[in-house]
């Protein structure tokens, strides 16, 4: 059994969501690995750097792009515990991301909802991974908020 499954690196993405939660920021989480190793992590960081496109998933693509020297990671995979919203799914589309890999579905931003061919079309898709612990993360964190 390899213990670098899709399994293994979502939790690691998990542990970035909850940095961000522990932060104030909506916990969402990404890492991509490149050959079974991370080469980039990142949590949100909308509100701590006063940038609305500062979302996980293109954080990581700049660490990613930076550690490799290149512009596309083709033979990269981008594990985020949500569903990337479409400014993301852009990105990750010019990036050339080879996988994508998301924990919970996000019905009212997600990409799927309103560009679902915004991938580069060699991406491959694999959702559902850890869905429930991603879900509950998000939920949790904005009944904090209500209260």
């Amino acid at each position: 059994m390899n213990p670098f499954d899709d399994t293994y690196f979502m939790k690691q993405a998990l542990a970035e969501a909850r940095t961000a939660a522990s932060e104030g920021e909506v916990p969402v989480g990404a890492v991509i690995a490149c050959n079974n190793r991370i080469i980039s992590r990142a949590h949100n960081q909308t509100e701590l750097l006063n940038d609305t496109t500062a979302h996980a998933e293109m954080l990581a693509i700049t660490a990613a792009t930076s550690a490799l020297g290149a512009k596309y990671l083709t033979e990269c995979t981008l594990y985020v515990t949500v569903e990337p919203c479409i400014m993301c799914a852009g990105a990750i589309g010019w990036s050339q991301i080879k996988r994508v890999v998301y924990g919970a579905s996000d019905e009212k931003r997600g990409y799927l909802q309103y560009a679902p061919k915004a991938f580069h079309p060699k991406t491959e898709v694999t959702t559902g991974v850890m869905e429930e612990e991603c879900a509950r993360e998000m939920r949790e964190f904005f009944l904090r908020k209500r209260k």
